[in-house]
């Protein structure tokens, strides 16, 4: 395997201040646990209601998969949209879909220097692929949601215009300043080791408060165990190279029913992702350490399709929660404790929405959101 910076994402620009680690007992109205993008989110909403809130984080913010994916900002669900229709039904499917095209515009106003409006492509990579996306195409166009039938350079499929591209680490890190500045007290290096719907112990200290929110989607199922059965911990891997110009990605693309996913950054430099299910057994695990095998997949795949003489500068893998079916965990699991992710792979605008729907929940409000991951 080529040498690279050793598990180190693309996106890192070396421009954050570490955040101090809870050192005394606290108190608060609500207590967020992870500092990805949904728990920001959440952190957010919940200020904006006037709630005093703190936020820990066992590493940094953003040290997961929300500072370490593929940088895409996808309209819908995990799953495409007929696939969704079929499992909870077009009244919820059209709902959350249309939920994540309004978190694609609060992106864009929250974060707007991080955020690029690019559209990406669904790719099909053969014949039962291509009958796949006319099927979504179909469904999509019958409920008015923005999908265009896509044929060039790089194939068929579809292309979604509303989607975007971004640097999901300096975008976290943004709303985290946000965040303090709106008052709300973010703690980093300060595992929880002890939650429940009073008190959450992190770094050792108490911190007191009226309910609790777990927003963790790899790992969700080492620290609150009672989803183990549900949540599952997948290794995502992705690799990076040097700007190029032996191809131009006008807009992201994915390809083999999302498996692999590539952008261009503005710099040239390309983000590549995928494989997982080449070595599925070895990738349900916990160890977020990237291997030889699916990164030279992953090489090859650059290769061949993209790039031939790249520098490969950045290797990488991250901690990512799946659960069977559409809809991620948003649910109270203990009294007082509301869990969220398990996002399959897509969580930078689904899990922002479970992170607002969260908020209501924890305290005590009723939202249109909340209903709809609910199904009430």
């Amino acid at each position: 395997m080529a040498s690279a910076a050793p598990n180190t994402p693309v996106w890192e620009t070396l421009d954050w201040t570490a955040l101090p680690p809870v050192s005394e007992p606290l108190t608060c109205d609500v207590c967020v646990v992870g500092l990805g993008g949904s728990g920001l989110t959440a952190i957010h909403e919940l200020r904006g209601q006037g709630v005093d809130v703190i936020g820990v984080d066992a590493g940094m913010v953003a040290g997961g998969a929300a500072g370490r994916n593929g940088g895409l900002a996808l309209a819908g669900l995990a799953p495409f949209y007929h696939r969704a229709v079929e499992d909870i039904g077009r009244e919820r499917a059209l709902g959350l879909y249309r939920a994540t095209l309004d978190e694609q515009q609060r992106m864009l106003e929250a974060t707007p220097g991080h955020v690029r409006v690019t559209g990406s492509l669904r790719i099909a990579v053969d014949a039962a692929e291509g009958e796949d996306c006319v099927k979504q195409f179909e469904a999509m166009q019958e409920d008015g949601l923005p999908v265009e039938l896509y044929d060039g350079d790089f194939g068929r499929g579809l292309m979604f215009p509303t989607d975007m591209s971004f640097n999901p680490l300096a975008r976290c890190r943004s709303l985290a300043r946000q965040a303090i500045e709106k008052g709300a007290r973010l703690f980093e290096s300060s595992r929880a080791t002890e939650i429940n719907g009073e008190s959450v112990v992190a770094g050792g200290h108490a911190i007191q408060c009226g309910s609790v929110i777990v927003a963790v989607d790899g790992r969700l199922d080492q620290l609150l165990p009672e989803l183990s059965g549900r949540v599952r911990t997948a290794r995502l891997q992705m690799l990076g190279t040097e700007p190029t110009t032996d191809i131009q990605l006008d807009r992201p693309m994915y390809l083999r029913d999302g498996y692999e996913y590539v952008q261009q950054l503005p710099s040239g430099a390309l983000a590549l992702g995928g494989f997982r299910d080449m070595h599925e057994a070895d990738e349900w695990t916990h160890d977020a350490t990237p291997t030889d095998e699916i990164q030279e997949l992953l090489e090859g795949f650059l290769r061949a399709a993209l790039s031939p003489n790249a520098k490969i500068t950045h290797r990488w893998a991250a901690s990512v929660g799946y659960v069977e079916g559409t809809l991620p965990v948003m649910e109270e699991v203990r009294p007082g404790v509301w869990a969220i992710g398990g996002y399959s792979g897509t969580g930078n605008l689904v899990g922002a929405l479970a992170g607002r729907a969260a908020a209501a929940a924890a305290t005590g409000a009723e939202t249109t959101l909340l209903a709809l991951f609910h199904g009430a």
